[in-house]
């Protein structure tokens, strides 16, 4: 028996040495005419059913038969199907990178579905959509503002809101890292330059709810996103009247070691011109970021990502008028403004991580990062303001003109706030591809250190008279005076697995998964269970269901936990939110093109909200757990071809989230106690309509359009300084339309005889963009005024009106 059982073994060993002797190894690169990296692209020996795809940074591997002729077929719908035929030797390794080149009576952004996208629990977006639509912003939100779920109403600010939440309930992820954003931005000009530089991503996943438990513990989204890794050199420049930005990509000889870098700055002081408020703007936003990788072997490599942004903001008011009230009462308000305003807002953030793949189906990432803020706001500003009637008399000659005055006042308002954040953090996560199966883990320790000194306070004068009157002392209307120091520790995980099988009639997909999060200051632990599960019926239409739930605790980073007042609520809780999410995509063809139909109904139970309010961009928390609430809706879209070979789409929500403060209440007029019970929620825009279309003339396919229209329902207000239960108002809706014309200045094979030099460019786009094509005055909050009968009038402050915009885009 011991005889034979070593002969079987020594069999089992020639074969399997055998196996090993009859294969070879094809891997390399893949990217488009622009040096791009193109993923999804199928790679197929000719004959065979062996293949696979290039991920999102366009590499691929692939074993193949050895001492024998094959032919890999490379094909993906937009490209030119390419042909390589190799003979390798037993155990040799073959680099084939490749560019792909476009069909010449295609155009290439399609990509209404592919497989992978259907197998995970996210929403991929194609980057190279990015920079079609036009926006004042520019940056990857552009696109998130199109899609179901996601609404905003301001064009000056990056940030939006998902089914109901805040903006700071969204997670933002590039290459595994974490992403934070400055805490004292109160205003859509102060914004510089969000994190993401569109010309550096490979890759960009989204889910409006519903994500994985692989991802952090925000209550309404998560954004994943992937820079390139390239394989060849490229490069791109570009300019506007709102600023510019330089990229470039390569890798070194060897192919061991890549570098994308990209620069940019952004000032919009000619958007902030057609302002009510006239002034001296000087707006400057600079970034630096860079991703270097070295391969010191196939399985292991070493990234290193970072990240410098410095955004100054310099302000100083002089005159505003605007015209606002009814057709019956007409009013005008006049501010003649002294002071200035000077913000300063520097961050960094630099990581490095360690990959190893031990083997083929195993994956490791080590990673350790940090992120450094300081930032700085600075402002003393008096305005004395005048109310003023209008004659409103249809056919009077001075119809428009002020009629009467009946309001003055002056306010004066200043603030030196002054806040570091320091946040330091090591991060491991793995991946396990076992048959069925894809086992995903992560365990991270972050350190946070927090320095805040907050001085604001503002005087109201009206009449003669400082609010709140007294006759005894001169009062502030508005006073915050706080110092706080915060050092804590945070200590989260996760496991989650990916488990896929075939029945007779469908295909089901399992992914669930646990997270821990435990943070020191409050000395508490959550656990989060999170599950999806996704059913392809085998049947003649291509239509796929998907139902996720979990748990999704948030727990305070800094700005939640301090009080209106500015103290820290030491017995701060996260909040916690649970999802319900059942969907539907549907892939069908009209007009004998390409289209994809995606619905989603969901419900978010919330409680122990933290409540809040906001103020254009700025969030204002009340710092307790006193609220409890909901968020239900649904969303719509469908993208395809609507012209002929280029994508477009349209997509619709509706949605209302209400809260319940537990503890406010009101004597009414006749001695009884009313609480309020639920009331909007900040965010509760009930309907939101995107839509992104692109043309281009048949004849000429060079000139090209790009359209973008948004509308959204009005958002609750009310007075300042009041109760949640008093802000009974709703904003006007919000309304825009963004329209840019494109002309192919030069593709590759363009040459010019005399503009020797511009031969050199790969590819040059001129556009023009019109900004607020229909001149709507959108409102984003409201300035408080008083007339002489002590009346108050919410004047709207206005976003940007019409305004053009030419850019240049050359790509090397």
């Amino acid at each position: 028996m011991r005889r034979f059982f070593v002969l079987i073994v020594l069999l089992s060993l020639s074969v399997v040495l055998s196996a090993q002797n009859d294969t070879a190894t094809i891997y390399g690169h893949l990217s488009d005419d622009n040096g791009h990296s193109i993923g999804l692209i199928n790679i197929l020996i000719e004959g065979t059913t062996i293949g696979t795809s290039s991920n999102d940074d366009g590499n691929y591997r692939l074993q193949v038969p050895a001492d024998t002729p094959i032919t890999i077929q490379y094909s993906f719908i937009g490209f030119k199907t390419q042909k390589k035929t190799v003979t390798l030797k037993p155990n040799a390794s073959l680099r084939l990178n490749l560019t792909l080149h476009q069909e010449a009576n295609r155009l290439i952004e399609v990509s209404v579905s592919d497989i992978q996208q259907r197998n995970d629990n996210m929403t991929r977006i194609n980057p190279r959509i990015v920079n079609s639509i036009p926006s004042p912003d520019g940056g990857i939100e552009t696109i998130l503002k199109t899609l179901p779920g996601v609404s905003s109403n301001n064009e000056l600010s990056s940030q939006y809101s998902v089914r109901g939440g805040n903006y700071e309930e969204n997670l933002i992820y590039v290459n595994d890292i974490e992403i934070y954003h400055p805490l004292l931005i109160r205003s859509g000009q102060q914004e510089g330059l969000s994190f993401v530089n569109p010309d550096m991503v490979g890759s960009i996943l989204f889910s409006a709810g519903g994500f994985d438990a692989k991802y952090g513990d925000k209550m309404s989204s998560v954004l994943d996103i992937r820079y390139k890794k390239p394989y060849l050199f490229g490069a791109s420049v570009y300019g506007s009247l709102l600023g510019g930005g330089l990229h470039l990509e390569g890798t070194s000889k060897n192919r061991l070691f890549s570098y994308n870098i990209g620069s940019r700055y952004k000032t919009n002081s000619y958007l902030l011109g057609s302002l009510d408020t006239k002034g001296d703007y000087k707006p400057q936003f600079f970034d630096f970021q860079g991703l270097f990788s070295y391969e010191f072997s196939e399985k292991l490599s070493l990234s290193y990502l970072s990240y410098l942004s410095n955004n100054i903001y310099s302000f100083i008011p002089s005159t505003r008028d605007t015209r606002f009230g009814t057709v019956s009462e007409a009013l005008s308000l006049r501010i003649y403004f002294d002071g200035s305003e000077a913000d300063q807002f520097t961050n960094t953030t630099q990581a490095l991580s360690l990959q190893y793949n031990p083997k083929e189906n195993i994956k490791l990432n080590f990673i350790t990062s940090a992120y450094l803020s300081n930032e700085k706001e600075t402002y003393d500003i008096m305005g004395q303001y005048f109310i003023n009637e209008l004659d409103k008399e249809l056919g009077s000659d001075n119809m428009g003109d002020s009629s009467m005055n009946i309001g003055v006042g002056t306010f004066l308002n200043h603030a030196r706030n002054y806040l570091n954040t320091y946040v330091y953090n090591i991060y491991h996560k793995g991946e396990w591809k076992l048959k069925n199966h894809k086992w995903q883990w992560g365990t991270k320790w972050q350190q946070e250190w927090i320095y805040d000194q907050i001085s604001e306070w503002q005087m109201l004068d009206s009449a003669g008279y400082s609010l709140p009157y007294s006759d005894t002392s001169v009062n502030l209307f508005y006073t915050l005076k706080t110092q706080n120091t915060i050092i804590s520790n945070r200590i989260t995980a996760y496991i989650q697995d990916n488990y896929s099988t075939d029945f007779d009639k469908f295909r089901l997909q399992i992914i669930g998964g646990i997270r821990s999060h435990y943070w020191s200051f409050i000395n508490k632990n959550v656990i989060s269970p999170r599950f999806a599960f996704i059913i392809k019926p085998h049947w003649n239409r291509d239509i796929q269901f998907r139902f996720a739930t979990g748990y999704y605790y948030q727990m305070p980073f800094y700005k939640e936990m301090r009080r209106l007042d500015g103290s820290i609520n030491q017995n701060i809780k996260p909040e916690r939110a649970i999802h319900y999410v059942l969907g539907a995509d549907y892939n069908i063809t009209i007009w004998n093109r390409p289209f994809k139909l995606l619905s989603e109904i969901y419900y978010k139970q919330l409680t122990d909200l933290i409540p809040y309010q906001i103020d254009n961009v700025r969030i204002r928390y009340y710092g307790s757990n006193n609220a409890k609430g909901y968020a239900t809706g649904f969303d719509f879209k469908i993208n395809g071809e609507f012209v002929k070979g280029i994508e477009s789409w349209a997509s619709v929500s509706v949605m209302q989230t209400q809260e319940d403060i537990l503890d406010d209440s009101y004597i009414d007029s006749t001695g009884n106690t009313i609480y309020p019970g639920y009331i909007p929620r900040p965010t509760d825009q009930l309907v939101n309509f995107a839509l992104f279309f692109q043309d281009y003339l048949p004849k000429y396919p060079a000139f090209k359009m790009h359209l973008a229209l948004y509308f959204g329902s009005g958002l609750p207000f009310g007075p300042p300084n009041q109760p949640r239960y008093k802000a009974v108002f709703r904003l006007p809706a919000y309304r825009r339309v963004d329209i840019g014309f494109a002309y192919h200045l030069k593709n590759e094979s363009t040459q010019f005889s005399k503009l020797t030099w511009f031969n050199a460019v790969k590819s040059a786009w001129l556009t023009l963009e019109v900004f607020n094509l229909l001149d709507i005055n959108n409102t984003i909050s409201y300035i408080w005024v008083t007339d002489i009968r002590a009346r108050q009038y919410g004047v709207p402050n206005y976003l940007t009106s019409r305004r053009l915009n030419l850019k240049l885009t050359l790509t090397f």
